[in-house]
């Protein structure tokens, strides 16, 4: 069993996603937001669920006008559209995501974090 208030509270790093539960093929991870340095990208194969915990979460998508999401909502990336998230002042998220999904896509930045170091 997982607490997740108790997993958020470990979080120390912005934009460092935490591995807190696999489902099947997929993982569960929480990751604290704050600002714009998430990189416009996409994932060519899978789908990404977002949902938000605390705060709110702006979310970009290509050939669309951003949206904010709220606490309690969700929204799924479809596979191969760019998107981008940001966040005015520190949000916390819950994704579920393939495990063949990486962090930033295709796109590697200072951000991007390997699967190895999702799970410490």
């Amino acid at each position: 069993m997982v607490n997740v208030n108790d997993q958020i509270k470990k979080l120390h790093s912005y934009y460092s996603p935490k591995i807190i539960a696999q489902v099947n093929n997929e993982y569960v991870k929480i990751a604290k937001i704050k600002g714009d340095k998430v990189p416009w990208h996409s994932h060519e194969n899978e789908d990404e669920l977002f949902y938000i915990l605390e705060g709110s979460l702006v979310m970009g998508l290509e050939c669309q006008e951003p949206f904010t999401m709220q606490v309690g909502d969700v929204f799924v990336v479809p596979k191969g559209l760019m998107h981008k998230v940001s966040s005015n002042k520190e949000c916390t998220i819950l994704l579920i995501e393939s495990k063949t999904t990486l962090h930033t896509g295709n796109v590697t930045t200072e951000i991007t974090k390997s699967i190895t170091d999702q799970k410490k």
